[in-house]
């Protein structure tokens, strides 16, 4: 995964192709004990494996939002509303994992990124639009995960102040410190050269992202039990309170929120990368696919329903922070911290491609630059037992992206919006429309056959629900502009 993606070399009959060749020093021996048919060393992966870096990257804190998502949309559209996602989630995904070998599915060419498999499916133009896309969907996570852990962390210093001056007391906190706070141990993190070396990281905040949810759920049902009762509506929040266009822009934004905490297609052919084979890596990520989609499902049905019928119409924007909740306090601590080591994870699964997109341009590009290519080994124990090796360009480029995101978030800390719309726009392309395009090239289904025509319309349908999807979160950053100060977020 760290080697693979880059620039484009013009040695495809159709365009572009964005792929490397390394290692072949070892192609011609072919498989062996210690590398694969690629001459790369051996991927280890697993169902499991593959699974924990799914769920790592899915459930975000995305989950928490899901009540407030459920009340927009009422008890019979919004658990409708999961299960259509996860349905086309899961079945797209299964799509693209076919895309990972060109040719034969078991011994055919590599495509070791999501661009490399479109530019050896599609090729052309597409895969600069695919690049773009992809890169600025992980931009913009960065900068989600950044302000929702800042938010987080806050959230423990309120929920302490609240148990000691009462739920009423000015409980003010600016998230600046916070925000810096993430991005220095953002910068430490980064410097772990790739995928492959982050497995732990994955299971811990897997471990994490399930801490979180759990407590929410648990909270969520502990309220309706002090209720007596299922709150919420059939139909959701009623005109009434809210006027008829607000009840539609709030309706489009629902299904931008349960879109996003769907979405990881755009890193699912990388972690595909990881799978040792044989089964087919195409059957194991299958597995995975099904095994974490069902999971989170089943996992965003508790937490969002649990969480509606908790607090009805009124359910907040994020089960944890936005104090539906203000006891027990300690148990709030304990859920917010999680999602702060669970956010410091995700940032590093999501930000994997980007980094290594630019690190096997930039030797390309500077192929005798001491500072791209050197490494140079630090010993970190004594004796050289324990000894990382460092490259200049490496810590020098990682290091400015965690800046300027985490510099972005402290200008702009309602994100949640312009994620949402970021989100929206990746959603249709990066989930739907390049897996589906690429699937019929490869499986060469032939123009206005009934599959093609499924098909098509499935990404049709993708598209009208990710233009609404822009749409309420466009509208929710008019609102939220009309009350601004940039640097001055205390909640």
């Amino acid at each position: 995964m760290a080697e693979g993606g880059g620039a484009t070399r013009g040695h495809h009959h159709h365009g572009s192709s964005f792929s490397i060749d390394l290692g072949k020093q070892h192609q011609t021996l072919g498989p062996s004990k210690c590398y694969d048919d690629d001459g790369r060393l051996k991927r280890t992966g697993t169902v499991w494996t593959a699974s924990a870096h799914i769920i790592t990257a899915v459930i975000g804190s995305g989950v928490l939002s899901l009540a407030w998502a459920i009340g927009q949309l009422g008890w019979v559209a919004g658990p409708a509303a999961m299960l259509l996602f996860s349905a086309v989630t899961y079945y797209t995904s299964s799509l693209l994992s076919d895309c990972y070998r060109s040719g034969d599915p078991a011994a055919g060419k590599r495509n070791y990124t999501y661009m490399d498999a479109v530019a050896a499916n599609l090729g052309g133009m597409k895969v600069k639009i695919c690049g773009w896309i992809q890169y600025a969907n992980i931009f913009g996570v960065a900068i989600g995960y950044t302000i929702a852990a800042s938010i987080s962390m806050m959230a423990i210093r309120r929920a302490d102040c609240f148990h000691r001056k009462g739920h009423d007391g000015p409980c003010h906190v600016s998230s600046n410190a916070y925000m810096i706070a993430f991005g220095a141990t953002e910068i430490i993190f980064s410097q772990i050269p790739g995928f492959d070396q982050i497995w732990w990281l994955s299971i811990v905040a897997a471990v994490m992202s399930f801490t979180y949810s759990s407590i929410g759920l648990a909270l969520g049902i502990a309220q309706v039990v002090a209720n007596k009762g299922f709150k919420g509506s059939l139909t959701g929040i009623s005109v009434g309170p809210i006027t008829q266009t607000e009840k539609m822009w709030r309706t489009f934004q629902a299904f931008g929120d349960i879109a996003f905490a769907y979405s990881y297609s755009i890193i699912l052919i990388e972690i595909q990368d990881t799978v040792k084979s044989p089964p087919s890596e195409a059957k194991t990520m299958k597995r995975a696919a099904l095994l974490s989609v069902a999971v989170t499902t089943v996992f965003y049905l508790l937490c969002g329903c649990a969480g509606y019928a908790a607090f009805g119409d009124a359910a907040p924007g994020n089960l944890l922070t936005s104090f539906g909740f203000f006891e027990p306090f300690w148990l709030l601590d304990a859920a917010n911290a999680a999602i702060v080591i669970h956010l410091v994870g995700a940032y590093q699964v999501y930000c994997q491609p980007l980094f290594a997109f630019v690190e096997s341009w930039a030797p390309r590009r500077w192929p005798h630059s001491r500072l791209v290519n050197g490494e140079h080994p630090l010993r970190l124990l004594p004796g050289g037992a324990a000894t990382i090796r460092v490259n200049a360009f490496r810590l020098l480029w990682r290091t400015a992206f965690v800046v300027v995101t985490t510099v972005i978030s402290m200008l702009l800390p309602f994100f949640n919006d312009v994620v949402g719309f970021l989100g929206a726009l990746g959603f249709w392309p990066l989930t739907v429309y390049f897996p589906v395009e690429m699937y019929i090239n490869q499986k060469r289904i032939p123009r206005w056959s009934p599959r093609w025509v499924c098909l098509q319309m499935l990404s049709a349908a993708c598209l009208v629900i990710s233009a609404a999807a822009a749409a309420g979160s466009v509208a929710g950053v008019i609102l939220d502009l009309k009350t601004y100060r940039p640097f001055k977020s205390d909640y």
